[in-house]
């Protein structure tokens, strides 16, 4: 048994296919193929049920693959700290962001990364800010980018607050309301609403500020893309409130304007606490030089540990 067949049977487990397994690890099904077969002869166990149509894994197959993860864990475990002893930051960092950051431009961050630690790759993962923290308390992502209302913070994971942003409101330019230099909530009953899905944390902010004020609010269109809302109120279909940095690079269809006393969105960055490892400590101290503030202990840059206070 070695680390290579291992890395076959979680390839073969996650796409639940030889053939696309193979593609994945860079070598012929066929190789793939005896590599696992010779696998199962040692362990005198069937690890996946073969069909003509699809591939399962076996209950024998199912407890190997949760062994097989944490070993191939800890061999890249092993492998980044013999590199950080001599002063190398290696290892993919499994970084999540919400579609929606603001607070810091997010190529950006990784370019500076990148150039720091070349040996270091990058795995993105897009989502909503519930999903990202959670994958994070489960050791999937190594680092967040999360948004959240201004009265929640990330629970479950160490956090810094980067940045706070008033929404704004989003209308038609051929709005009545598109001339106003401020509104108030008040403004906005009746209309028609595009916003995040509900029960989202993207979404969490807008609802609980409608919601304490007593006004009711018809979000007719959701959609899971700030692209895609903005081209609902483009179309004239609704209204919507979004952070002024996502509105910027909006057509000339749509205008932004004030709220006053409206909903505040605060973005975070995320991290498990727990042992993080170096691509993620690397990664943080650029998120810190990028968004240190005046009143900041600004530390360097790249540093040996995470650069934020837990929150």
């Amino acid at each position: 048994m070695d680390l290579q067949q291992l890395r076959y049977v979680v390839e073969v487990a996650a796409s639940s296919s030889f053939t696309r397994a193979a593609e994945r690890c860079f070598v012929t099904q066929s190789a793939l193929s005896h590599q696992i077969a010779a696998l199962e002869r040692e362990l005198g166990q069937r690890l996946f049920v073969r069909s003509s149509r699809s591939v399962r894994t076996t209950e024998a197959g199912e407890a190997f693959l949760a062994h097989a993860k944490t070993a191939l864990a800890a061999a890249d475990h092993a492998r980044e700290a013999a590199a950080a002893a001599a002063g190398r930051v290696v290892g993919t960092l499994r970084l999540g962001v919400i579609p929606t950051v603001t607070a810091v431009s997010v190529p950006h961050a990784i370019s500076r990364f990148r150039q720091a630690h070349p040996e270091a790759r990058v795995q993105l993962a897009m989502g909503n800010s519930d999903a990202l923290a959670a994958a994070v308390r489960r050791g999937e992502l190594d680092v967040a980018m999360l948004g959240l209302r201004a009265d929640v913070v990330p629970s479950g994971v160490a956090s810094r607050e980067l940045a706070r942003e008033d929404l704004v409101a989003v209308v038609p330019s051929t709005h009545a309301l598109a001339g106003r230099a401020e509104l108030a909530l008040e403004d906005l009953a009746g209309e028609v609403f595009a916003d995040f899905p509900a029960g989202t944390s993207g979404r969490a902010q807008s609802d609980a500020a409608f919601a304490v004020s007593g006004i009711p609010r018809d979000v007719a269109f959701e959609a899971d893309s700030a692209e895609l809302i903005l081209g609902l109120v483009s179309a004239g279909l609704a209204v919507t409130l979004l952070a002024p940095g996502i509105v910027n690079a909006s057509s000339s269809d749509t205008v932004a304007v004030k709220i006053v006393g409206g909903p505040v969105r605060v973005e975070y960055v995320a991290w498990d606490p727990r042992a993080p490892r170096a691509v993620a400590s690397a990664f943080l101290g650029v998120i810190g030089s990028l968004t240190a503030r005046p009143d900041d202990e600004a530390g360097p840059e790249e540093s040996s540990g995470p650069a934020f206070s837990e929150s």
